[in-house]
């Protein structure tokens, strides 16, 4: 525990009866020394080290070890990061040989936004307190805002003349903010989205991660991609400390929930992904924890027609047809009538089989179909698919639709096992 420095109101004519102490509740931390040292041989001798080793803080056998095997306690309130608890004790001692009655204590914490009650806003007033009594509580508070907050405490009771007295004190402190957190997005081909959290200790003082996750909102589903899939160990090993300025990145796959979401391949607008929860400790073992506000995602844009690969082969044989299906959505609010149009490019080394001209029929607002094509090879290597046209008889507007998907075609001779 240790006493703060406060600010105390002009102190009235007569002397108070009441004292008030709060003290901040916090975890000790490793006494440091600073052991000066020279050689023997050097004039002050052994001096220096005589002094060491005769001090109560240093280490036995480790006197010029800077950290002793003593705990102090800090000598002041300190700082106190976003996401921790704060808990101080507040005592009201009766200095005097009167007995006091009808005491009230009252504490209020006053950020920059708003004033909390922690204490005595609705509790009765306690009828007396007699010489040498005390009244003891210990106050909790998940701190949330950052910036100077200004614990209020304030005391009033009625003497035994029946004169009601009254006093205050303020206690100054700062919330600063322990970890940056930066996250980025990445889209896949599918309606997949990945996110990257980029968790920063900018204390300090090394930290202990115990829990980066991520709480999706009610339309996606989330896979965390921090661990090893076989061994099902932390792809960041045994270590959980994040030493100052350390950077650790997480990873996260979220898929929409189709019972919940849009029709599939057409979110729009901005979603709510979802919120990022950190849990960590000081090396000293005092806990906080923080929540991002809830992520916010742009879908991409794919214009009236989005066209998706559903199924292809990993590879194909030379010379030989293979299949692949692919899904065709509307994401525009107006009824298409579409036509299939297949054009060869004979630098691809790719050829389509089948009907150019196919009509498909009517395809409704925010709705999708599957197609089943079927393609040829005739040049080996990695060879991407294009030349897929679709075209709305209604507008006469031709989607074109180049680099669909990439293939790899091999020879017999280099059939893969």
């Amino acid at each position: 525990m240790d006493q703060s420095k406060s600010k105390m109101e002009p102190n009235r004519e007569k002397e108070h009866l009441l004292a008030l102490k709060v003290m901040r509740l916090t975890r000790p931390t490793f006494l440091h020394v600073t052991p000066i040292t020279c050689d023997d041989r050097d004039l002050p001798g052994t001096t220096f080290s005589q002094v060491v080793r005769s001090d109560m803080a240093s280490s036995v056998g480790l006197e010029e070890f800077a950290m002793g095997e003593l705990l102090t306690l800090p000598q002041n309130f300190g700082n106190i990061f976003l996401g921790e608890t704060f808990s101080c004790y507040v005592c009201v001692h009766n200095d005097s040989t009167q007995l006091v009655k009808d005491i009230m204590v009252k504490a209020d914490l006053q950020t920059s936004s708003q004033r909390l009650t922690l204490s005595g806003g609705s509790s009765p007033p306690i009828p007396e307190l007699g010489p040498e009594g005390s009244i003891d509580e210990v106050i909790h508070h998940e701190v949330k805002e950052l910036g100077t907050h200004i614990l209020v405490c304030a005391v009033s009771y009625t003497t035994q003349s029946s004169e009601k007295m009254y006093f205050r004190k303020f206690f100054k402190f700062q919330v600063l903010k322990p970890l940056d957190v930066k996250t980025k997005f990445y889209n896949a081909e599918s309606d997949e989205v990945y996110l990257e959290a980029q968790v920063q200790n900018i204390t300090a003082a090394p930290m202990v991660m115990e829990k980066v996750s991520l709480e999706p909102s009610p339309s996606y589903s989330v896979s965390e991609l921090n661990t090893e899939e076989k061994a099902g160990t932390s792809i960041f090993g045994t270590s959980v400390y994040l030493n100052p300025k350390d950077i650790r990145q997480y990873l996260y796959c979220l898929k929409p929930k189709a019972e919940v979401g849009a029709p599939r391949g057409v979110l729009k607008g901005v979603t709510n992904i979802g919120k990022l929860d950190i849990i960590w400790k000081t090396n000293m073992g005092e806990k906080g924890r923080l929540q991002t506000s809830p992520l916010q995602r742009m879908a991409p844009g794919y214009g009236d027609i989005r066209l998706t690969v559903e199924q292809i082969p990993d590879g194909v044989p030379m010379e030989k047809p293979f299949n692949f299906k692919c899904r065709v959505t509307n994401c525009c609010e107006r009824t298409m009538d579409l036509l299939l149009l297949l054009q060869n490019n004979g630098t691809s080394g790719l050829y389509w089989c089948g009907l150019s001209g196919k009509q498909l029929g009517k395809l409704g607002p925010n709705t999708n179909m599957e197609l089943n094509l079927t393609l040829l090879a005739s040049v080996p290597g990695l060879q991407s698919i294009s030349g897929l046209r679709l075209t709305d008889t209604y507008l006469k507007r031709t989607y074109e639709h180049d680099d669909i998907a990439q293939i790899f075609v091999y020879s017999d001779q280099e059939e893969p096992s």
